[in-house]
């Protein structure tokens, strides 16, 4: 009876670790898919800005995700995005992402197109975090 008492609590002990390691895990791997998203932004980077103050070619992406396209002061968007009533979800995103110009025809954007579903899920990882 002890054994089988002792197996049982080092059974649950052990499924206490594993539980309290998931959190952690979590954010270890969130932290992996915006580090990954870090590198696949680097395609992005010649045009577009992480600091909320510099608008380069294209418009700061700080806080793009959950942001109505055409918005960012002082960016002089065309008038396609202007009029395009988008609001940049992360399902929005993943088209732009991939065929911009499908997405929002007569966009003045030019870039080559992520395709890759994984690269995507890196990036919008990546610009998630920037609030």
């Amino acid at each position: 009876m002890k054994v089988a008492s002792l197996a049982v609590s080092m059974g649950a002990v052990a499924v206490g670790f594993l539980l309290a390691a998931g959190p952690a895990r979590a954010d270890a791997n969130q932290e992996m898919m915006e580090a990954a998203g870090r590198l696949v932004f680097h395609r992005c980077q010649t045009c577009h800005s992480l600091d909320t103050s510099v608008n380069a070619f294209g418009p700061s992406l700080h806080g793009v995700v959950g942001r109505k396209a055409g918005t960012v002061p002082r960016f002089e968007y065309s008038e396609a995005m202007r009029k395009s009533n988008i609001t940049w979800t992360e399902d929005k995103l993943r088209q732009w992402v991939a065929d911009n110009e499908k997405t929002v025809p007569g966009t003045r954007m030019r870039h080559v197109s992520i395709t890759d579903v994984a690269e995507q899920d890196y990036l919008l990882a990546f610009l998630k975090s920037l609030k």
